[in-house]
């Protein structure tokens, strides 16, 4: 029998892997960090924490992706100029191929399933 993939209380997590910096930095530099709960067969899904410091960079969301964030504050802006204001207990879903630019202004923590 397979086991169900858990993470009990996300924002107490302090054993986390360096995903190392967000390549598509326009101001600052922020780092990403995080767990890994789930990898679908050949890498089409996954779920997992993310972690990132403050930074400003360009943003290009390749797979569908639902997020619920718990922790800190964040402006995402769509090249149509669609303002999305994160602040915890935000939810949000990125369609494939979304584009724009996002503004980490505190340390953001957030749960994801990306497909």
């Amino acid at each position: 029998m397979m086991k169900t993939p858990v993470l009990q209380d996300p924002c107490a997590i302090t054993d986390v892997v360096d995903w190392g910096d967000v390549p598509t930095m326009i101001e600052g530099q922020s780092r990403t960090s995080g767990v890994l709960l789930h990898k679908g067969p050949n890498g089409e899904s996954e779920t997992g924490i993310w972690i990132c410091t403050p930074g400003y960079w360009n943003c290009h969301v390749i797979s569908d992706e639902f997020c619920h964030f718990l922790e800190g504050r964040a402006t995402y802006v769509h090249e149509s100029g669609d303002v999305i204001e994160i602040t915890p207990d935000t939810a949000a879903f990125f369609p494939k191929d979304w584009k724009g630019t996002c503004r980490v202004h505190e340390t953001v923590r957030k749960v994801y399933m990306i497909r």
